[in-house]
């Protein structure tokens, strides 16, 4: 997102009350993630970017798991409760005092003109920041309400946007209350409005609820305000920046909308990705330049990715770190706290979680490192194992700078390796080694000449 300047002072309210049944889960609606950060916190992200100085949160009664989500992702939100589920007029009015302390703060400091207030949605969360300094761009050319709409391939159930031969919004009409006139208009709204007023608590309160559901509707604002004379415009953008998510199929395209975004901002910045339709990205996926991806690779939070850096297909990270110039994969598992120095070779079927590989280190084929550190130039073989876990801790394995771990080893926690030392493949090592030294651990293998043969043959007879 690119961070918007205000130049007046933003409140944001975030509504986020509803409790999505249609997703048929326990979970609350706007806690279902998208790209790894729940609605909303994409939603909290984009008030942060764009510079609201305050911003409320509504939740519905007993969602005490979307309050903490809400001061989780933005500590400075305020959260509150909207006790009776009567429309959106009503959710808003349960922040009623941050409004107004918001309101008598912009009058005292500020030249005499209204505050801003921007009303958005907690499962609508593919809105950029750029759309909302239009918004805010529509107040500071005078209009004291703004409306985010969108030309809707199909209109069915969407509020109207009413307009006037000058393009200036006339009044918002909900689906059920339009006139067959009216539902020929394909200008629809998309819930989001943006507010200059002197007096928006006494806009609100004078919502009636007289419409076909009985509620108290935001929308009906626009009529209000005009006729104390205050200008209305609307704001167009893409019908995709603002679906809302009320199923899971409906989840499932905003996840897809956003991938696409978050893929074509990569290749923009110099990533290569074979095909970039099987690449799956999180929020805060962060890639330097040159990086080669093959298909079938999924980033989950908190990967950030170096320069030059080729990551084979089939690969799955989350919570690591990988310096220039790493090769990774095929069939690759990243786990948290895996930090890959530069030039390290982490192959096929190996998994890496909370161990530090340092540069030019190797793991190429079927290991295990869980929990410790690899040196610089270090050589994991085939089908290595740390053995990190003894059925109540976690314990470090160390290896020093150059050491040499055989294939099919075992290394039992908590063990440190020394530099330059070798561990003869096939050991199971539970002490440490000194630097510089070989450590084996086998039984005396026992070899019976033309055992094979006279085996064979007795077989044989027996049949």
């Amino acid at each position: 997102m690119t961070a918007v300047m205000p130049t007046s002072p933003l409140l944001a309210i975030v509504l986020g009350a509803g409790k999505g049944t249609r997703m048929k889960s326990a979970v609350p609606k706007v806690l279902h993630p998208v790209a790894g950060r729940s609605m909303l916190g994409h939603v909290l992200a984009l008030v942060e970017c764009v510079g609201a100085s305050r911003v409320g949160v509504v939740v519905g009664p007993g969602m005490d798991n979307v309050k903490t989500e809400a001061v989780t992702q933005l500590p400075a939100a305020e959260v509150f409760v909207q006790e009776h589920q009567l429309g959106t007029a009503d959710a808003v009015l349960a922040a009623r005092s941050i409004i107004a302390r918001h309101t008598a703060e912009v009058h005292l400091n500020r030249d005499g003109r209204p505050a801003q207030c921007i009303v958005l949605y907690a499962d609508t969360p593919l809105i950029q920041a750029d759309t909302i300094a239009r918004l805010q761009q529509a107040l500071n050319d005078g209009a004291g309400v703004a409306v985010l709409g969108f030309h809707a391939r199909d209109p069915s159930g969407y509020g109207r946007l009413l307009t006037a031969a000058d393009g200036a919004l006339t009044a918002i009409r909900e689906d059920k209350d339009a006139t067959l006139e009216e539902r020929q208009v394909t200008l629809c709204n998309s819930g989001v409005m943006a507010f200059a007023l002197p007096d928006l608590l006494g806009v609100l309160d004078r919502i009636g609820n007289t419409n076909a559901k009985g509620e108290y509707y935001l929308t009906d604002a626009v009529e209000i305000a005009r006729a104390q004379g205050v200008r209305a415009a609307v704001v167009v953008c893409a019908e995709d920046e603002v679906l809302g998510v009320n199923a899971r199929d409906q989840l499932a395209v905003a996840e897809r909308l956003w991938q696409q975004r978050a893929r074509a901002r990569a290749m923009a910045g110099g990533v290569t990705m074979i095909a970039p339709e099987t690449v799956f990205l999180s929020y805060d996926t962060a890639f330097g330049r040159d990086v080669t991806i093959e298909p079938n690779v999924f980033f989950g939070p908190g990967v950030t990715v170096g320069n030059s850096v080729l990551i084979r297909a089939n690969c799955h990270l989350e919570g690591a770190k990988i310096g220039d110039g790493v090769r990774i994969g095929p069939f690759a598992r990243l786990r948290p706290g895996a930090q890959l120095g530069p030039d390290v070779h982490v192959g096929n079927f190996v998994e890496v979680k909370a161990v530090t590989m340092g540069p030019r280190s190797k793991a190429n084929h079927l290991a295990y490192l869980g929990d410790g550190s690899v040196g610089a130039d270090a050589n994991i073989g085939a089908g290595a194992i740390f053995c990190n876990y003894d059925g109540f801790r976690k314990h470090k394995t160390v290896i020093g700078d150059g050491a040499f771990v055989g294939s099919n080893s075992s290394l039992v926690a908590p063990v440190e390796i020394g530099a330059g030392a070798y561990i003869g493949s096939g050991s199971v090592i539970t002490k440490s080694v000194a630097a510089d030294s070989l450590a084996l651990e086998r039984s005396t293998q026992d070899e019976r000449p033309g055992w094979a043969a006279k085996f064979r043959a007795m077989m044989g007879r027996r049949s």
